[in-house]
C-alpha cells in the first residue's frame, strides 16, 4: 500500500475530530476524501502529510511513518491556503521550491505549463486570482515530482474548462504509478475518483469505488448515496 492508515484518532482544541479512521490507499490511483465542511478532511490530510499530531494509531507512507524525513521530496502537499510568496513572481515562486529540492529552471517551466500558468508567469502571486494562486501553490508542489500528492480541495475557485483540465492531468499523474488523495465537498468530483473515503463528523462511512458506494446505498446519485449512509449510520430508515 501507498498510504497505510490504521486505527487513526486525532484531538484539536481539547476535542476528538478523527474517531479510529483506517484505509489503506494502493499506488495509481486517486483516492477523493468527500465530505461537508468539518467532517476532518483537512487534519486527516495533514495526518498523511505528517504535519498534523495525533493521539493514536498510526500513517505509513511509501512504508515509513509519516513525516519522515526521507519523504519530504516524495511527498507533495497543496493546502487550501495559498503556499506561495506574494512579493515574487509564478515562476520566480516555482524556481525557488525547484531549487529547494535540487532541481534546475526546466522542472519548474514543465510544473507551470502543466498547471496552465503559461499566460501569468511573469505576474507578481500578489496580483493573481484565486484560482491563479491555487494553480501555482499546485506547480510548486509538483515540482519535485513527488510519489504521492495531497490535494486539499484544489478545484475551489476554478473554472469549469480548468477544473476539467486538472481533473485530466491528476489522471495523467495517476496513470503513471502516483498516488492522489485529493479533498472535496463538491460530490460531482467524486466520480472521478477510482476510490472514495466518504467521511462526516471524523468518521469514516464508506471506503469503496464510486459504483460500489452508488450500490450499497441503492442510488445511482452520489449526492442521495451519501445521505442515504448518513441516514444509515444514525439509525434512520434510508
Amino acid at each position: 500500500m501507498s498510504v497505510d492508515i490504521r486505527d487513526l484518532v486525532v484531538d484539536r482544541g481539547h476535542r476528538e475530530v478523527l474517531h479510529g479512521i483506517s484505509a489503506h490507499l494502493p499506488a495509481g490511483e486517486i483516492t477523493g476524501i468527500l465530505g461537508p465542511s468539518g467532517s476532518g478532511k483537512t487534519t486527516l490530510l495533514r495526518a498523511v502529510v505528517g504535519v498534523q499530531l495525533v493521539r493514536s494509531g498510526s500513517v505509513m507512507v511509501l512504508g515509513v511513518p509519516a513525516g519522515a524525513p526521507e519523504l519530504r521530496h516524495r511527498v507533495g502537499y497543496v493546502a487550501q491556503s495559498p503556499s506561495v510568496y506574494p512579493d515574487l513572481t509564478v515562476t520566480e515562486n516555482v524556481r525557488f521550491f525547484a531549487a529547494l529540492q535540487g532541481h534546475g529552471p526546466e522542472a519548474a517551466d514543465r510544473a507551470m505549463a502543466a498547471a496552465g500558468l503559461d499566460g501569468v508567469r511573469r505576474q507578481l502571486t500578489a496580483d493573481l486570482s484565486g484560482g491563479q494562486l491555487s494553480r501555482t501553490s499546485l506547480a510548486c508542489a509538483m515540482v519535485g515530482d513527488p510519489q504521492v500528492l495531497v490535494l486539499d480541495e484544489p478545484t475551489v475557485g476554478q473554472d469549469p474548462v480548468l477544473r476539467e483540465e486538472l481533473w485530466s492531468w491528476f489522471r495523467s499523474l495517476a496513470e503513471q504509478g502516483r498516488t492522489l488523495l485529493v479533498s472535496s465537498h463538491v460530490m460531482d468530483e467524486a466520480n472521478r475518483c477510482d476510490r472514495l473515503l466518504l467521511v462526516r463528523d471524523g468518521s469514516v462511512l464508506a471506503h469503496d469505488t464510486p459504483s460500489a458506494v452508488k450500490a450499497s446505498a441503492g442510488t445511482e446519485d452520489l449526492d442521495e448515496a451519501f445521505l442515504r449512509l448518513i441516514r444509515r449510520t444514525s439509525g434512520e430508515v434510508a
